[in-house]
């Protein structure tokens, strides 16, 4: 190649930019020139648009001289020069100034320009034009998007969309034609590129337009939900759709459409029918993911499973990944239905693509049973070398859910988890192994002795702090329990002689702990142990090792143990928040000693309740997650506990209601009107000792209306609900939310009652100038009617943890039941989902997930808010020609309650 070529191709070639000011002028020079060179401007249009491309911008100045310069090339006839000049124009159009000049020459184009860029030309015109200008092009958009050719068609509808948030009110008047082109007939007209051999002489059409024109009429018509309904039911019926794109994106309508109203599933069957035997692969896999995640679409599914096998041996990778995904994500609420898959999940179990296999081995897992899971858990054990540590982790969390399933095959589980601490892997991999043996500890209790001693081993060589911090807090709590609680003495004091400051001071604590068991010899043992440790260079050892033997030679001993291991912890997020506000007050409150009395204490059992339920949902989430890195949230039992204080604080600050003491209990939010009513209302039920006080959220959508002297007028069907008093909104403005509340005296019975609520209010007119009402306005009184609110007995429930259901059921009195025939419910899922919710109560051995969809049994543990146990068993029987049967068995150490519970929990 000679030195001139070489230098002609070096930007393209060496991957360096092109000097911004060379091209400029090179540009300005080339485009002013007479005659134009077409094959020098296209030249410099490509270097000028690569700089723009990979982010670099000419100031405004320089932009607009080169748009002025630009312009000049519409003389020019070359087609492939014009179609540079468009893509260079909608770049410049974002900095240039009057870009509008040039609309004349881009119209002429678009209504009669070669039809070549003839596309171009209308999709240029979109970006040059504003409000003030695009009336001017009604009429040509009109005729593009009805015109034969799709190519054209989609520019414009393109376009149209584009110009939604400069002319939307102009983009409306043109529905009809979108609407039109969805059921239309486009090809390829004949021109110069369908002379080549890829056409031939045949007229192709991709319906790609169809793709177009839905999403404009989805953004046309969704804050109107008649008509998109009207447009959605239309389009799924009558088979208009042909391109996959397309139909994929009304399987996304139709999803939103059941996500806010489930009772419309019925109409959209028919569809998914059709959907699943659709030949476009991706079609056919978006009807199977909107059926498993919309449960009113739960009478498909068997469906959709097949579909998904079938697709299990496809030859292309990707839709072999879709649909081993979507079965393990089946698998975690119905896995007895998947298990017809299972032949066709083994034969993916050595797939050359690992993360395929993967899934294939996690679903198989979920499915597992007494016969295969030693099998499965060798083959494993056979490709973990090959996968990365974001699979292992996954892997690791299957394991970990199939040994609390079947605990009687916890030994091969260990040993596989053992196996994968030996071996080299980050933090997030060790801490997944780590949660893995914790969780075969708590639920599987025969192997603690097994895990404790691999834990063991495991810290002699362990290299992160924090692990080592929680194993040690954990053999300082289960180690005391075991047959021999010396054995793990000598590991824990081990870390004191090798280890840094902080798995020391963790390592205290935990030998400590020991000397609780009340053993002579193991407390002497203890006591020197923890003397050696007053000479420790760091002085939190050596804090924590005097406060140890002081509370250990004291004769109270139940007040050392209910130091050292209390049995409760503290909520901490509600602990930080008094902290802080004790440390942010003024100065006289230091004269005050913090009290921490009235922080809520979280027993053990409260404590596993939510530890067991976020590791099911964290299991979950591993699974499904669609980034490497979820963000952290806080766990719901905090969130609970501080929204309770929230609630607390604001009752607290009306007089009224600081009076009636601790808030025992706040129900979750209850929608009292729809989201797209003028006053949106909610309302909280707080319940105190020996009162109700109803909270109702208030929020004005309207922009011109200001309410006054807000309440609401809450009438209860029983006549011991006396009410107290009501606390109005003095003033409501547009667009803003405020609470009023209305209290009521209760019986100390336990008892329902149903409250009838009016709100009224003295209405305003606002200046929408000023935003305020006018002076002297006396408003006009006026009345809005909202649903009623229930008082259910979840409202007098905690959630709590039951270790053992089957003892702790046999164990209480008082047994209670009733039969209920729910006629208008479609499936065992949605009344176990609603049931969970309303009767606030924790449910235990995984019987929250619903296997079948003929019969189910449903275990629930709580306790009430004076702390007395309840459980219930609640079991499902479907037939589609009665509906669901309900039977509810109650039992509670308070006979009010289970009653209660047994003949009120289905209203």
């Amino acid at each position: 190649m000679s030195t001139l070529s070489y230098k002609k191709f070096e930007d393209s070639d060496s991957g360096v930019l092109p000097d911004k000011m060379t091209v400029f002028q090179d540009c300005l020079q080339a485009f002013n020139a007479s005659p134009v060179q077409a094959k020098r401007c296209r030249m410099l249009l490509a270097r000028l648009l690569r700089l723009l491309y990979s982010g670099d911008s000419f100031p405004s100045t320089e932009s607009t001289t080169l748009f002025f310069s630009i312009s000049k090339l519409f003389q020019h006839k070359d087609v492939s020069l014009r179609q540079m000049v468009y893509l260079t124009i909608k770049e410049l159009s974002k900095t240039s100034e009057d870009v509008l000049m040039v609309t004349s020459s881009i119209m002429k184009d678009a209504q009669n320009g070669d039809i070549t860029y003839k596309p171009n030309a209308i999709r240029t015109l979109a970006r040059v034009l504003d409000a003030s200008t695009v009336n001017a092009t009604e009429r040509l958009f009109k005729n593009s998007v009805v015109d034969k050719n799709q190519s054209i068609s989609s520019a414009a509808l393109i376009s149209s969309y584009h110009m939604l948030p400069v002319a939307k009110d102009v983009v409306k008047r043109w529905t009809n034609e979108t609407q039109g082109t969805i059921s239309a007939s486009k090809v390829f007209l004949t021109s110069p590129v369908a002379n080549h051999e890829q056409y031939g002489s045949q007229n192709l059409s991709s319906f790609i337009y169809q793709y177009h024109a839905l999403g404009l009429l989805y953004h046309l018509r969704n804050h109107d939900k008649m008509a998109l309904m009207k447009m959605i039911q239309s389009l799924s019926s009558n088979n208009v759709l042909k391109h996959p794109a397309a139909l994929v994106q009304l399987t996304h309508y139709i999803a939103k459409v059941l996500e806010t109203d489930s009772s419309l599933a019925g109409n959209f069957e028919s569809y998914f029918e059709i959907a699943l035997q659709n030949r476009s692969d991706m079609v056919a896999l978006e009807a199977v993911k909107t059926i498993v995640t919309i449960p009113a679409l739960s009478g498909l599914i068997v469906k959709a499973i097949y579909v998904l096998d079938t697709f299990l041996s496809a030859p292309r990778t990707v839709v072999r990944f879709a649909a081993v995904r979507l079965l393990n994500k089946i698998s975690l609420t119905n896995p007895e239905n998947i298990v017809v898959c299972n032949g066709s999940l083994e034969g993916l179990i050595n797939d050359s693509n690992r993360a395929i296999s993967t899934y294939a081995i996690t679903t198989l897992l979920k499915t597992g049973n007494n016969d295969n899971v030693d099998r499965l858990i060798k083959t494993i054990a056979g490709f973990m070398d090959d996968i990365s540590d974001e699979f292992k982790i996954v892997v690791i969390d299957s394991i970990r859910s199939l040994s609390l399933k079947f605990p009687e095959k916890h030994k091969s589980m260990l040993s596989f988890l053992n196996d994968r601490l030996r071996e080299e892997g980050g933090f997030n991999l060790k801490n997944s192994i780590i949660e893995a043996i914790f969780d075969v500890i708590k639920f599987v209790p025969e192997s603690r002795e097994s895990c404790l001693e691999k834990l063991c081993e495991f810290i002699e060589d362990c290299e992160f702090t924090e692990l080592a911090v929680r194993i040690l807090h954990l053999l300082g709590n289960e180690g005391p329990k075991t047959s021999k609680p010396t054995l793990y003495i000598r590991h824990i004091y081990n870390r004191v002689v090798l280890e840094n400051s902080i798995v020391r001071s963790s390592a205290v604590i935990a030998l400590s702990k020991f000397a609780l068991i009340g053993d002579a010899s193991i407390n002497k043992s203890i006591s020197i142990l923890l003397t050696r440790c007053l000479n420790d260079v760091d002085d939190e050892v050596r804090d924590r090792a005097a406060l140890a033997l002081k509370l250990l030679s004291t004769e109270k001993f139940d007040e050392a143990r209910a130091f050292i291991d209390p049995g409760f912890s503290y909520s901490l997020p509600i602990l930080e928040q008094k902290l802080a506000q004790y440390v942010n007050g003024d100065e006289e409150s230091f004269n005050v000693p913090f009290d921490g009395s009235n922080i809520p204490k979280i027993s053990e059992d409260e404590a596993r309740a939510y530890e067991y339920k976020e590791k099911l949902n964290s299991i979950e989430e591993s699974i499904q997650k669609e980034s490497k890195q979820p963000k952290e949230e806080v766990s719901e039992f905090a969130k609970h506990n501080l929204l309770q204080q929230q609630y607390a604080q604001e009752l607290s600050s009306i007089p009224e209601l600081a009076a009636y003491g601790d808030l025992l209990r706040s129900s979750h939010v209850v929608d009292l009107t729809e989201k797209e009513t003028e006053f949106v209302v909610t309302c909280v039920k707080h319940i105190f000792a020996g009162h109700i006080v109803l909270q109702f959220n208030v929020e004005n959508t309207l922009t011109d209306l200001q309410l006054d002297n807000v309440t609401m007028v809450s009438e209860p069907d029983f006549e011991e609900f006396v009410e107290d008093f009501v606390a109005p909104i003095e003033s409501l403005k547009p667009q803003t939310t405020g609470s009023t509340y209305v209290s009521f005296t209760r019986s100390e019975t336990l008892e329902g009652c149903l409250f009838t609520n009016n709100l009224t209010y003295i209405a305003k007119e606002v200046d929408p100038a000023t935003g305020e009402a006018a002076e002297g306005d006396e408003g006009f009184e006026d009345e809005y009617r909202v649903e009623s609110v229930d008082i259910v007995p979840g409202d007098f429930i905690v959630p709590s943890f039951a270790g053992n259901f089957t003892s702790v059921w046999d164990s209480l009195p008082n047994p209670c039941s009733s039969v209920f025939n729910l006629s208008d419910a479609k499936g065992i899922a949605d009344v176990v989902a609603k049931l969970i919710k309303d009767s606030s109560m924790s449910p235990c051995d995984s019987s929250e997930l619903v296997g079948s969809h003929a019969s189910h049994t449903l275990k629930l543990f709580g306790k009430s808010i004076n702390n007395e146990n309840i459980a219930a068993v609640i079991r499902f029987v479907y037939k589609e020609s009665v509906g669901v049967m309900v039977k509810v068995e109650a039992k509670s150490v308070n006979a009010e309650l289970g009653t209660f519970f047994a003949n009120e929990i289905i209203v």
